[in-house]
């Protein structure tokens, strides 16, 4: 039998992983072009990854909910009267927004309805390109509620079209996007020196990243050397994150960056490294998480921003928007550097904040989540955006809030998906993001392999993986795997023989002859931990999920007064419980959780097609607690949250945990009492 094969461990980071192998043939998926700094991971074409098991059931449920149907849904933005397709409607970031979710979805279910709502944008799209390269609704026009919208002319709607054309020639090599784009940047280089980012609005100066990352991809398609010209001066005329967050204390105040700016333009700095590949951007990066943790961060993988930032108190809310915008930073951080913390932090957010924040059926959204959110209802809350949006925050709607979310959040389960394997320099394979799924791709000297990769993961430890290829013989490659910094005790098991266990926060490359019907189990050790977030309180983590108290979920539909549902839809669902909710953990459980917990997973649930609600939960963690009848509600919210370690006279009971994207009613920030 044919088994050799060897474990190499790197530091995944930057450097480390982009070489090639020695000997190593042509790369079969080109990396960045000289003299762009290489990157870690390549990415593979849309298409190229299929969802499986739970996570293809998450597409599912956006093809027939909201995602499939927002033409349906939401007419007088999304119709034929929108913008984008010729007509007087929204001219800005909306119709584009949904596209960017919409067109994803469809190749990678490879859906011919949803493809074909898809391409009357596109279509319309390449056509309205004038001679000068300027594309796109030329007039200006009325906004929604009697205000009025930005110039039609703004740079910022424009960039979301360059991701949706980028993703659009991935799926179909259709040669059309690249004129197109090479006309329209051409464009923008001569303009942008009188018409900066900033000249009709701000978001193109906190949002120019987005704008950047396509320059940089259409470089490495044409070489044309006035790209990298363009690419300087949007660096330059954006807005300055390596300064903000390496040489500012702005992540330290409230209010000082919007939160959706701040989820797209963290990648800034990274996406610059390419070009000039200095420590500091990545440097740069690293400082602002750490930074942003500090005074804003919430369990979730998020951070207190309602919209301006607003500390970490775990009543602050968290947009939805900024959820999807930062997984899409993750993903493209993570394939750039190769940086495991990415990975993490990537995983962090698409298991915990981004399932509880829409509605099973995927057809209605809450604009702010609450990490310790026990009732959802209208009502005043300490939201910097509350009174702007009439109290509707964190109910669950359509419009409710602002309407931006429910354009734009489409884009981050097909993103996701896309994003689980890479190729890599060496002519190998990567599987960075975890879920089941399936990957067709060229590895080695060109041989075409499929792998299979079958788990519940995040709700069980162990990820199994099978190779498929046709033809005689096997084919030499490496497969690199995450190991996740959360994890103690990796191993990796090849055709049934145990491989010594790799490090945490690494990465792990098996590289051997690989042959049809090879298999490697890859087993990820899940242990009760727990992190410290405001006042001192803590959260109580297991692998990459965040933890939740346990709350029955009582949903009631209820209309909006026929006055505002131009502004907010017809229909919202308030959530209320009958549990109590104000308990502490002693202070025993809190510092050893792994010795004074009970785990219990549900093998049936755990591998059913979904389980992200409060009924379905797979895994539940029970422990102790002490009600706190000091701690009550205030506006509806829990009340400020007591700062540990505190006494109760209360005695000690059991309580059960869920995992947060569980949830939709819980605290999972809990305060330590004795």
């Amino acid at each position: 039998m044919n088994r050799p094969f060897c474990i190499l461990l790197a530091c995944a980071f930057a450097a480390s992983v982009p070489g090639s192998a020695a000997g190593a043939s042509a790369p079969n998926y080109p990396n960045n072009r000289a003299p762009l700094a290489p990157k870690a991971y390549v990415e593979l074409p849309l298409g190229a990854v299929r969802a499986k098991g739970w996570l293809g059931e998450m597409l599912e449920r956006q093809r027939s909910g909201a995602t499939g149907r927002m033409d349906e849904l939401y007419p007088e933005v999304m119709g034929p009267r929108n913008g984008w397709l010729g007509g007087d409607g929204d001219q800005w970031e909306r119709g584009p927004y949904w596209i960017d979710g919409l067109l994803p979805l469809a190749w990678l279910l490879d859906d011919a309805e949803l493809k074909a709502k898809v391409r009357p944008w596109i279509e319309w799209i390449l056509r309205s390109q004038r001679e000068d390269g300027y594309f796109g609704p030329a007039t200006d026009y009325p906004g929604e509620f009697g205000l009025q919208r930005n110039n039609s002319a703004d740079w910022w709607p424009r960039m979301v079209v360059l991701k949706i054309l980028q993703q659009y020639y991935s799926a179909t090599n259709d040669r059309r996007v690249i004129d197109f784009m090479t006309r329209y940047f051409r464009y923008q280089l001569k303009t942008l020196p009188d018409k900066p980012l900033g000249h009709w609005s701000h978001w193109a100066v906190y949002r120019a990243c987005d704008n950047l990352q396509a320059v940089y991809w259409l470089y490495n398609l044409t070489g044309d050397g006035f790209l990298l010209e363009l690419g300087d001066l949007l660096h330059r005329q954006g807005h300055d994150y390596t300064g903000m967050f390496l040489e500012s204390d702005d992540l330290k105040r409230f209010n000082s960056i919007h939160c959706v700016n701040l989820a797209q333009g963290f990648k800034e700095p990274v996406i610059y490294y390419q070009r000039r590949p200095e420590r500091r951007y990545l440097d740069a990066v690293k400082k602002g998480f750490s930074d942003l943790a500090l005074l804003h961060g919430q369990p979730q993988g998020m951070y207190g921003a309602d919209e301006g930032l607003h500390g970490g108190d775990p009543t602050q809310g968290s947009e939805l928007c900024a959820a999807v915008e930062m997984m899409f930073s993750l993903e493209q951080m993570m394939g750039i550097t190769g940086d495991v913390a990415f990975a993490d932090r990537l995983e962090r957010v698409a298991f915990n904040a981004l399932p509880t924040q829409v509605t099973d059926d995927f057809m209605y959204k809450q604009y702010f989540q609450q990490p310790n959110q026990v009732m959802a209802t209208r009502h005043t809350r300490n939201f910097y955006e509350d009174a702007v949006h009439a109290q509707t925050d964190v109910v669950f709607g359509t419009l409710s809030g602002f309407p931006c979310c429910y354009s734009n959040m489409h884009q981050g389960w097909p993103k996701f998906a896309q994003h689980l394997w890479f190729a890599t320099p060496d002519n190998g394979v990567a599987a960075l993001i975890y879920s089941p799924s399936e990957v067709t791709l060229r590895v080695g000297d060109g041989r075409t392999v499929t792998i299979a990769e079958q788990t519940a993961y995040p709700m069980e430890e162990e990820i199994r993986f099978s190779v498929r290829m046709t033809g005689r013989g096997g084919e030499r490659f490496p497969f690199h795997l995450r190991i996740p910094g959360w994890c103690e005790g990796a191993e990796v098991e090849v055709n049934g023989e145990r491989v010594q266990s790799p490090g945490g926060g690494t990465i792990a490359v098996v590289e051997r002859e690989w042959r049809d019907g090879d298999s490697l189990v890859l087993r990820l050790p899940m242990r009760v931990a727990t992190s410290r977030w405001y006042e001192n309180s803590v959260s109580v983590e297991r692998g990459p999920l965040v933890y939740a108290l346990a709350m029955r979920e009582e949903w009631e539909l209820k209309r909006f007064p026929d006055a505002e549902v131009r502004q907010f839809g017809r229909e919202y669902y308030e959530v209320t419980s009958p549990d109590a909710w104000n308990y502490g953990l002693p202070v025993r459980v809190a510092d050893k959780p792994a010795e004074n917990s009970r785990v219990e997973v549900d093998a049936a649930k755990a591998r059913s097609r979904y389980f992200w609600n409060y009924e379905n939960a797979p895994v539940r963690i029970r422990m102790k607690a002490k009600r706190m009848p000091a701690w009550g509600l205030y506006n509806e919210m829990t009340g400020p949250l007591p700062y540990s370690v505190g006494t109760t006279p209360c005695p000690e009971e059991e309580v059960e945990l869920i995992p947060y994207g569980c949830s939709t009613l819980r605290v999972s920030e809990f305060p330590v009492v004795w």
